[in-house]
């Protein structure tokens, strides 16, 4: 299966398409906005109320949330959502191979990517428009397009840390691909619902009018109209309300919400977007289980790098959440410090004996060290460039070794 939504390769037709008139995009689900909207369809996710209507009990957590990675995984194409630029000399990306090269353009609040290639003493160009953006840009965005009902990814992604367009991760240099599907395993990990319009987990196609974008509060706390009515019924003094999952939730199944996305891609037993917090997650999809002594990507499985940890070993209340608030936007990694002083006395470290205690304030970038990834790369016309991501295997790493 091909694994990531960030992906590969580059083929050409002379064209370039109007807006069209049936526009068919859904706005970005801001907080309960109706389109798009899960339960537009009897197959969407049953029992789902949209963020909106979290924000009476939970406004502090709501505003902080919207900021945040998850929320922003994947939005509609507008100005603000978009984060590479349209302005000449700024929106071309040059390939190694002198015929082709990528502009992105702007025309009429649609966005394009066109491959123009030069062939004979002729210019011929094949435009998609971005439909779809995938990413907050905190690493970098990639981009989908639709035909008819079918999800494609685009060829050329914008990446934040060179400020530039780039080829879009595992396609090849110098080629201009359009065809690659977009399947509802990648989309699982970048939404909260898409429809799809087949049982196979390979096909691409989907309802234009039944998706939620971004990652909402209930695909992670599941769905929240009867905690809704019990919330209403305890105001008039008649209920008690039960909190909703994970909180109360044994650690395994705490872990399995984020592991639904962040052990990798793994092989699925059951439809995308079917499992819900609390369920067993092996039930649903099974995770890629390395071998002790195997090299996990840094990128690809995070809970098995936390999991291969002498901390998690040893501390059963340690979980995703002991360091995440995935209601706030991230913080600095040397604040995280505190968690690991609850349990390790600052004189233990021989960097703290050696350096003094300033050398307890950042425990993170030696334990947890930013390295790079060998399974998310992008070709520039110079280079190959890896992703950085931070390690979550816990443990004390050589620093005279890269």
């Amino acid at each position: 299966m091909r694994e990531t939504i960030l992906a590969s390769l580059l083929a050409l037709t002379v064209c370039f398409p109007q807006a069209e008139s049936q526009d068919g995009r859904s706005r970005h689900p801001q907080a309960g906005d109706s389109s798009g909207s899960a339960e537009a369809g009897p197959s969407g996710p049953n029992g789902f109320a949209g963020d909106l209507a979290c924000r009476d009990c939970h406004a502090d957590k709501y505003d902080s949330y919207l900021r945040t990675p998850h929320h922003l995984s994947s939005q509609t194409a507008d100005r603000t959502s978009i984060s590479g630029s349209f302005t000449p000399g700024k929106n071309v990306m040059a390939t190694f191979n002198p015929q082709l090269s990528f502009v992105m353009k702007a025309s009429n609040q649609n966005f394009y990517e066109i491959a123009r290639t030069y062939r004979n003493g002729q210019t011929m160009d094949h435009a998609e428009r971005i439909d779809l953006v995938i990413g907050s840009a905190a690493k970098g965005q990639t981009y989908l397009y639709w035909k008819g009902d079918a999800l494609f990814e685009l060829p050329v992604s914008f990446w934040t840390s060179l400020n530039r367009w780039v080829n879009s991760p595992g396609y090849v240099d110098g080629s201009a691909d359009f065809d690659r599907p977009v399947t509802p395993r990648c989309l699982e990990c970048h939404a909260t619902y898409f429809q799809p319009l087949s049982q196979s987990a390979t096909e691409n196609r989907y309802s234009r009018s039944n998706f939620v974008l971004g990652i909402s509060c209930e695909r992670c706390h599941g769905s929240a109209q009867q905690h809704i009515r019990d919330q209403q019924a305890a105001r008039g003094g008649r209920a008690a309300v039960n909190r909703m999952p994970p909180v109360g939730l044994a650690r395994e199944r705490q872990i399995d919400v984020c592991a639904q996305c962040h052990a990798g891609v793994g092989r699925s037993l059951a439809p995308a977007f079917s499992f819900r917090a609390g369920d067993k997650l092996s039930d649903f999809i099974v995770p890629p289980q390395p071998a002790l002594q195997d090299k996990v990507d840094v990128h690809g499985n995070q809970v098995a790098l936390l999991q291969k940890s002498r901390c998690f070993q040893a501390s059963p209340d340690l979980s995703c959440s002991t360091c995440h608030d995935v209601h706030a936007p991230a913080k600095a990694a040397a604040s995280y410090s505190d968690r690991c002083l609850a349990c390790h006395r600052g004189e233990q470290c021989s960097e703290v004996r050696r350096l003094g205690t300033k050398a307890a304030s950042d425990c993170i970038d030696c334990h947890m060290p930013v390295q790079a990834s060998t399974q998310l790369t992008v070709d520039t016309e110079e280079t190959r460039l890896p992703a950085k991501v931070r390690n979550h295997w816990i443990r004390v790493y050589d620093r005279n070794r890269p």
